[in-house]
């Protein structure tokens, strides 16, 4: 066989890759029947579901399956286990979106395979995710003067931000043990994580005390402030809440900022949950001093109802966040003659970049700005209205939250116990999944609602799941 014959012979085999129109047709006829039927009976079928998927099933091997076959394994073996994280129901951890508008953005950016990690790849891509970072910049009262970049998530923002304060303080070598971070005993895991990958494991960490509802002394980190530097250590970076995963409560955000520049301290906000609550009329005077943050994390694919995979960062300081990301090579030497226009992989440690904000761009332009801010309100008020219910039935609440997290228990012998069960139970039943954590040794049910899709029906229906669970364990 000739060179041509063997290539020819190849290209018919991998011609499969690229179905012509009516193949295409086809598929993506069963996808939209499918996503139909499965957004169809969201209402109907459980949030959680404990059962184990059957990774035989899941298997890469030599045989093939058709669209249809593997539409099922998909139905089967991915979407109805775990969490239903699409479903209304999902009141538990902090849930994510799905707003259709923003898979179809996700279809046009893989289709179009997009390259938004140097503008000279695609100038329009870069361009757009450049553009939504300067809606949140102005949304947030950031600087024009700023750099952000848009994440997979919170984790991946905070470690950008992290780095930066890291690299504008000098925190290395001796400096490490000497350095002092401060944070909420309720800050998001992440934070730690992200100080452990930056080499920042043997930094000390300074928790603080909270107030009755969950928000950071400043007294207390005034007190610990100046005990640290009687002791020789230099506090260098204080991370502020916007919004907390346990209980959604936001620091005093002007007066944290006050002390970190009296001590000349990089002040970080962890927006990732609560952050666009700020669109909100109602809580505007929460977010009072957010705008004087050396950096700010917030989550589009959590207060704005996307799908996972897009979280975002900006951070005042450009130039400690170009210290640690900017590298050229020679094979890159023609992407890099446009100076003006900032490139995401200037500020992230992404060099190839899906064109995630496609995602959050189309649907904003499609619905614009008035029905994300009227679902954060109507979250707002539907957490209300839980609480209500519960206190009708028996249950003692929380706090008054800030957004539009709280938690419940049952009051009961062994009470701690009980409310165990009984979050067994929740589980186990399934219509709606919620979650548990430990506040002030007390172990209480959280309730997280940030589904666009959960309404005032989801409530009624969560609050008679937790009258049936009740009864079962009352009745053993």
């Amino acid at each position: 066989m000739t060179l041509i014959e063997r290539i020819k012979a190849l290209q018919k085999i991998s011609q499969e890759l690229e179905p012509n129109e009516s193949q295409r047709n086809g598929l993506i006829n069963k996808i939209h029947e499918y996503s139909n039927s499965f957004i169809n009976s969201l209402d109907e079928v459980k949030t959680f579901s404990s059962k184990r998927e059957n990774t035989d099933r899941l298997k890469i091997t030599s045989s093939r399956k058709t669209l249809d076959e593997i539409i099922d394994i998909y139905s089967d073996e991915v979407a109805t286990k775990g969490i239903n994280a699409a479903s209304g129901g999902h009141l538990g951890y902090i849930p994510g979106g799905g707003i259709y508008t923003a898979s179809i953005s996700d279809y046009l950016a893989d289709v179009t395979n997009e390259y938004a990690g140097v503008y000279y790849g695609s100038p329009g891509a870069v361009a757009i995710e450049n553009e939504l970072l300067d809606w949140m910049k102005g949304v947030f009262g950031f600087p024009k003067t700023a750099v952000g970049n848009l994440t997979s998530g919170g984790s991946i923002a905070n470690l950008v931000a992290l780095t930066a304060a890291r690299d504008r303080h000098g925190i290395k070598n001796d400096k490490i043990t000497k350095s002092v971070v401060y944070l909420s005993p309720q800050v998001h895991h992440c934070i730690q994580k992200a100080l452990k990958i930056i080499g920042l494991e043997d930094v000390v960490i300074n928790y603080l005390e909270l107030d009755d509802n969950s928000k950071i002394k400043t007294s207390s980190l005034k007190e610990k402030i100046e005990a640290d530097k009687k002791n020789g250590l230099t506090p260098f970076l204080v991370i502020a809440s916007a919004g907390t995963t346990d209980t959604g409560a936001i620091d005093p955000l002007n007066g944290i900022a006050d002390i970190a520049e009296e001590h000349n301290m990089w002040y970080h906000v962890d927006g990732a949950y609560g952050g666009f609550f700020i669109l909100c009329e109602s809580k505007k005077q929460l977010f009072a001093g957010i705008e004087r943050a050396d950096s700010l994390v917030i989550d589009p694919h959590k207060s704005l109802f996307l799908p996972y995979g897009l979280g975002a960062v900006l951070v005042k300081d450009k130039e400690a966040v170009y210290h640690s990301h900017v590298y050229r090579a020679n094979y890159m030497q023609d992407a890099v003659k446009e100076d003006i226009v900032i490139s995401p992989a200037d500020v992230s440690p992404e060099l190839t970049k899906h064109f995630r904000g496609l995602r959050l761009w189309l649907p904003l332009k499609l619905h614009g700005i008035e029905p994300f801010a009227a679902c954060l309100e109507e979250k707002l008020l539907l957490t209300q209205y839980f609480r209500e219910r519960l206190l009708s039935i028996g249950f003692k609440v929380g706090p008054e939250p800030d957004l539009s997290v709280s938690y419940f228990w049952y009051p009961a012998t062994n009470e701690n116990s009980f409310n165990e069960k009984l979050m067994q139970g929740i589980h186990n039943d399934g219509d709606i999944f919620l979650s548990s954590t430990i506040i002030d040794g007390r172990f209480v049910i959280r309730m997280a609602i940030l589904s666009f899709r959960t309404k005032i029906h989801t409530i009624d229906k969560t609050i008679e799941m937790i009258e049936r669970v009740l009864k079962q364990i009352e009745n053993n």
